[in-house]
């Protein structure tokens, strides 16, 4: 038997960025998720013959957005142009608050990464941006590898020290 909760949670983040790619309109996503999984449920008994129930899952959301496309294209000119412009005008205020928030989010790291000793910015600027791993840092910095862990171990405790100081403005 399949616990549909599970399933749900454990599915629906990727079935939305999958459905964002065909439509940007959210509310129209969310609900052919809840379509699919309705569908699903009142045809569990039947899922014994499904091989692989997350192209189930992927198959069937393309599938009822394009239905729903069908459907909607049967509307009026003026009632298409006004849900194409809710849907970008939606989606507009969602990035741009987004971007907001990321801008926020990156000032208040770089304020953080400005209190760290020079060293402890070192070690994260290799790490994190630079992509290097332990033993090449390692060499880099010319320490050892436990004096690696225990400095990046500190630099990540000062940041989260710096960030829990700080109330979040995002």
């Amino acid at each position: 038997m399949i616990d549909f909760t599970t399933l749900y949670n454990r599915h629906i983040d990727n079935l939305f960025a999958f459905g964002s790619r065909f439509s940007t309109d959210r509310e129209l996503l969310k609900d052919c998720i809840q379509d699919v999984f309705v569908k699903l449920y009142t045809k569990r008994d039947a899922l014994h013959e499904v091989d692989n129930l997350e192209s189930y899952l992927y198959v069937s959301l393309r599938n009822r957005i394009n239905d729903e496309y069908r459907r909607r294209s049967k509307m009026s000119d003026d009632e298409i142009d006004d849900v194409k412009m809710r849907g970008m005008a939606e989606t507009e205020a969602f990035n741009r608050e987004l971007q907001e928030q990321r801008m926020a989010m990156t000032a208040a790291i770089e304020r953080y990464f400005e209190k760290l000793s020079p060293r402890q910015q070192q070690i994260i600027n290799l790490y994190y941006r630079d992509q290097m791993k332990y033993e090449d840092i390692c060499r880099v910095m010319g320490i050892n590898y436990q004096s690696v862990r225990n400095l990046m171990h500190r630099s990540i405790t000062r940041l989260r020290e710096c960030a829990a100081r700080t109330p979040a403005a995002f």
